[in-house]
């Protein structure tokens, strides 16, 4: 049998005081109502030796706030490649003194509908919907009983929820900027989109056209043209290996920009097996940093998703949305309706590009 959960009772029993006297103590008041340090120190010692911890759903009945954030999800609980997105969202929501309930959907809308009405129903101060990989969603009609934010996740139709990404546009001008560093003007391939915005795998996707927007508007600034692009179906290493080689077969590239790193890790077979070396042979460049890229031989260079960074922006947009700072006051400077709140993605230099040949 469980042990009896401590009371407030409890206390103020030990502390031979009345259980008013006992809660307005424990919940910082009794200086202010001039209770004397003697009784406080019976109460506070009391608490200590019993072990008591206030009942949180009480406290929430009587202060209007339970202490947690909801965060529901598609997939990213079951991803090694976006938890750091949860782990951020843990730390800074721990910092603040607050709790994180995780939900996972599956990418099931009813599931997702049940989800968030259990997040209401335990009385979440904020809610957290968080997409695997950055996409446009229907956001559902229950996102509206709490504050809110969207994380990987960009609305369909209008919306007053602000939204947290990664900086695409920017990630795709910095991949751009890596190759023009190292000399290279001639012969740049893309291997899973473009040339042009609708060039795109199957089912499109927020992170192919911000980033193909990002290395258009770099290279078309330094007066460089793309010498060509391949779409990917998917971006998966066998479509980057088909991809690859379908170049190939028609001449040797300089330099690629590949639009994820499992595409990159076809390429690398490609390359292999007509019997060019990166980079000696052909530079590559990639983006995401998934595990994989370290593993590569060479290391291959790399712009990388800051999944712990968005999980921490998103908590930070929210408690803007709740109107407070860590320590409960208003907060300065709350989120404007609909706002996107860009995180940066930084550049993994790794082995995979060299200097151009001259």
């Amino acid at each position: 049998m469980s042990p009896r959960r401590v009371t407030l009772a409890d206390v103020a029993k030990i502390a031979g005081v009345s259980p008013t006297t006992a809660s307005l103590v424990l919940s910082g008041r009794g200086r202010e109502l001039r209770i004397s340090q003697d009784v406080e120190q019976r109460v506070l010692k009391a608490a200590a030796e019993l072990q008591y911890r206030p009942n949180i759903v009480s406290v929430g009945l009587r202060t209007g706030t339970t202490r947690t954030i909801g965060f529901v999800s598609d997939t990213i609980a079951t991803s090694r490649l976006a938890g750091d997105m949860i782990k951020g969202a843990l730390e800074a929501a721990r910092e603040r003194g607050f709790m994180l309930f995780i939900g996972e959907t599956e990418g099931d809308p009813e599931l997702e509908r049940l989800l968030l009405q259990a997040m209401h129903d335990r009385q979440v101060d904020g809610l957290i919907l968080a997409a695997m990989y950055t996409r446009t969603i229907r956001v559902p009609k229950g996102m509206g009983a709490a504050p809110a934010v969207l994380l990987n996740a960009l609305p369909k139709q209008r919306s007053p929820l602000p939204s947290v990404l990664p900086d695409e546009v920017e990630a795709g001008r910095r991949a751009a900027r890596v190759l023009l560093d190292a000399g290279h003007r001639e012969g740049i391939h893309l291997i899973g989109a473009g040339p042009g915005r609708r060039d795109l795998p199957r089912g499109g996707g927020v992170a192919a056209v911000e980033r193909l927007i990002g290395i258009r508007e770099v290279f078309g600034e330094a007066g460089v043209k793309v010498a060509g692009a391949h779409v990917c179906a998917d971006w998966q290493p066998e479509y980057g290996l088909a991809a690859t080689r379908a170049l190939l077969e028609g001449g040797r590239p300089r330099a690629l920009i590949c639009f994820n790193d499992r595409v990159a890790l076809g390429a690398y077979q490609a390359l292999d097996d007509f019997g060019l070396k990166v980079p000696g042979d052909v530079s590559v460049v990639s983006f995401d940093d998934h595990p994989i890229a370290a593993w590569m031989r060479p290391k291959l260079t790399t712009v990388a998703l800051p999944h712990y960074e968005l999980g921490r922006k998103a908590v930070d947009v929210l408690f803007a949305e709740m109107g407070r700072d860590g320590d409960d006051a208003v907060g300065e400077g709350a989120a404007r309706e609909g706002e996107v709140h860009r995180v940066p993605m930084p550049v993994r230099l790794r082995e995979s590009v060299a200097a151009a040949a001259p």
